[in-house]
């Protein structure tokens, strides 16, 4: 695949989880393809990747299946 940034040949599709919103609005998206340069060290998601995302995100009470999510918190430890 050539790279839309540096157009070189070799980028790669690799997969990946993204979140969009948070609290009660959260929704998780799996499975997103990015693509990804090793040459320019660049990843993006096509304008396809991004009109799904949209129609996902619009449609998301008939496409989302509720799920229960751990989540933790980040504490930084006292210097």
């Amino acid at each position: 695949m050539i790279c839309d940034i540096c157009g070189k040949p070799g980028a790669e599709i690799h997969y990946v989880t993204r979140n969009y919103g948070k609290g009660a609005n959260l929704l998780i998206i799996e499975n997103v393809p990015v693509v990804s340069c090793p040459h320019c060290s660049e990843s993006y998601l096509t304008a396809e990747t991004l009109h799904e995302i949209e129609r996902i995100k619009l449609h998301r009470k008939n496409l989302a299946k509720p799920r229960n999510v751990a989540v933790a918190e980040y504490v930084r430890a006292q210097a």
